[in-house]
């Protein structure tokens, strides 16, 4: 059974840093693409990295560019983000999502896998 568990959530003033990291078990975890989602109160999981099972590909949204950054250990079987220069509108519970192949993709479907969720609350 496949198992994502995330932390480093927490509150952050604006313009401040936080590193969010999911520890998977239950599978071979380099092989699977990665991917970290939110979601604000009353608003539609939405969709904010992703990284290949190399990491060699990565994507991002448009809104988190040049301010988050997605990266692996393959061999502590741990992804990360690295969130910087945070905003209010950042504000929301970050999920950690495991792919069902290696390539990057970016829809929620595309991922069978979820953890828990993170809160991030960036005060202004």
């Amino acid at each position: 059974q496949v198992q994502l568990v995330e932390s480093g959530g927490g509150l952050v003033q604006a313009g401040g840093s936080l590193r969010l990291s999911c520890a998977a078990s239950g599978r071979t975890f380099s092989s699977y693409a990665m991917g970290w989602f939110r979601q604000a109160p009353g608003k539609e999981r939405e969709f904010v990295a992703a990284i290949s099972w190399s990491g060699g590909s990565t994507d991002y949204a448009d809104s988190v560019k040049g301010r988050f950054t997605i990266s692996r250990d393959n061999a502590k079987r741990t992804v990360y983000l690295q969130m910087n220069s945070l905003k209010s509108e950042d504000t929301a519970v970050y999920y950690c999502a495991g792919g069902r192949f290696g390539a990057v993709v970016v829809e929620v479907y595309e991922y069978p896998y979820w953890g828990q969720g993170t809160q991030v609350t960036v005060s202004s």
